[in-house]
């Protein structure tokens, strides 16, 4: 499966964690199940290596390699893929009223887009609430008609709303989904102060520490 014409894998520079001693704590485990405000978490004492791209810090899962979404044009970073050899999650995160459920009206969008691309979204129950599979027909690059199916799913936080897409395995094997999906639940938001209008994308930054693979 072809995940974008323009991905950039990253690396961070790993480091061991510690062995525990005799009368130190094991780190404490984020508040309940994620994602994750920033202001929720102790990011910085907690133990757990993330790759820290500006709005979003991620915890790529076992197997999985995380690769960022480039605006050719632009050079701006879109979004971020976790990928695998059998699927994908796509991360994007936008700014969000304080109150409101604002993946309701994100689904009926999608729903209705896919409608008028010729395609179906059915709303089912999963891991992070209400979701949307869909399948649409595309153009395959040798000219022929396929179709791709995906597995949408919004979640609200405070001030902000990431929107996960599967691709691949994780979008036609829920059940299969476990390691895409415990990355997107360790995923930590930083939605900063500014003021941002709802919709508005937060910004996705490649971190200086980690290396570009080309």
């Amino acid at each position: 499966m072809k995940f974008g014409r323009k991905t950039r894998p990253v690396q961070s520079e790993g480091t061991a964690e510690a062995p525990e001693t005799a009368g130190t704590a094991a780190p404490a485990p984020p508040p309940g199940p994620g994602p994750h405000d920033i202001a929720d978490v102790d990011v910085e004492n907690d133990g757990i290596e993330r790759i820290d791209l500006g709005g979003l810090l991620v915890r790529p899962g076992a197997g999985l390699e995380l690769r960022l979404q480039v605006d050719e044009s632009s050079g701006a970073v879109q979004s971020v893929l976790v990928v695998s050899s059998e699927g994908a999650v796509e991360l994007r995160a936008f700014a969000a009223p304080r109150s409101g459920d604002l993946w309701e009206d994100v689904r009926r969008q999608i729903a209705a887009e896919t409608s008028r691309k010729g395609g179906t979204a059915t709303e089912r129950e999963g891991r992070h609430g209400p979701e949307l599979q869909c399948v649409v027909s595309v153009r395959t690059p040798d000219g022929k008609t396929a179709t791709q199916p995906s597995r949408v799913v919004g979640i609200n936080g405070p001030r902000w709303f990431l929107r996960a897409t599967y691709l691949g395995k994780p979008a036609v094997e829920p059940e299969a989904a476990g390691p895409w999906e415990d990355t997107v639940a360790d995923v930590v938001v930083r939605r900063g102060e500014g003021a941002m209008a709802p919709g508005d994308p937060l910004p996705i930054t490649l971190p200086p520490e980690a290396r570009r693979v080309s």
